[in-house]
């Protein structure tokens, strides 16, 4: 699957946070053609990101998550340059644990050339990242394997968690409400990570601009628990005033305030 254009991401966007968008309204919003926009719709459902229906589609995922090749490709220079961000923040020597998600393995890629790492993660991937790494030390939590996206999750794995205390957690979440709460679409993975925020000195929640407009039905946590917030895109209001209550910094990337 090839990474979705600007205009692709846009309209998964919209679909998202309507249920519905048609492509008469679409070919207007983006001022291109209707073939354009059906073309696009038919990409975004061959790769199950959108229901095509006649003069439109609806979005998809309902209350599960995305397919991990496509959340792979969803918002991928996003996420690299949010990577990048967090790369800034942790020094060489530092423990850091990093959970599920697509966002988190692009951290760990940002990380290859820090030096003295001891991470700890539940995310397969991110195991094979550092292993082109020469020193870090990585340690892979114990418990069920999501075959799906290589993540190892469940109760056996939050425990594992539990017996340690890193310099910084970096975590993703499937989506954040307005109100502050993260959300998740597996029990399993929400209490991992319940787990990992308990276990840090410092946590840093990883989240590009989707994940804000995304609901999903387990609570996790809710963003006033954080340290950080590295997006690419400025957070709604409600989202700032939470960070500026508990005195959390918000991150945003350089290149999305262009």
């Amino acid at each position: 699957m090839k990474q979705l254009n600007k205009r692709q991401e846009d309209i998964l966007s919209l679909a998202e946070k309507e249920g519905y968008v048609s492509v008469e309204n679409l070919a207007q919003t983006f001022a291109v053609t209707q073939q354009t926009i059906r073309r696009d719709m038919n990409y975004l459902s061959d790769h199950e990101f959108l229901v095509r229906t006649h003069g439109g589609a609806f979005f998809s995922s309902g209350v599960r998550n995305f397919a991990y090749k496509s959340r792979k490709d969803l918002a991928s220079d996003e996420k690299s340059e949010i990577a990048n961000a967090v790369a800034e923040i942790i020094p060489n020597h530092s423990s850091i644990t990093l959970n599920i998600g697509t966002t988190t393995e692009r951290v760990a890629e940002s990380l290859l050339n820090h030096q003295g790492l001891k991470v700890i993660t539940n995310n397969i991937n991110i195991v094979n990242i550092f292993s082109h790494s020469n020193d870090a030390q990585v340690w892979l939590a114990g418990g069920k394997v999501r075959k799906s996206d290589s993540a190892v999750i469940g109760e056996n794995t939050a425990d594992y968690f539990k017996e340690f205390k890193v310099d910084y957690a970096i975590v993703g979440i499937s989506a954040i409400d307005n109100d502050g709460s993260l959300m998740d679409f597996d029990r399993r993975e929400s209490s991992v990570s319940k787990a990992i925020f308990e276990n840090s000195r410092k946590l840093i929640l990883v989240a590009d601009d989707i994940k804000f407009q995304r609901s999903a039905p387990i609570l996790t946590g809710n963003i006033s628990e954080i340290d950080i917030l590295v997006t690419n895109n400025q957070p709604s209001p409600e989202i700032i005033d939470i960070c500026n209550e508990n005195n959390i910094k918000i991150i945003v990337t350089t290149s999305s305030n262009n």
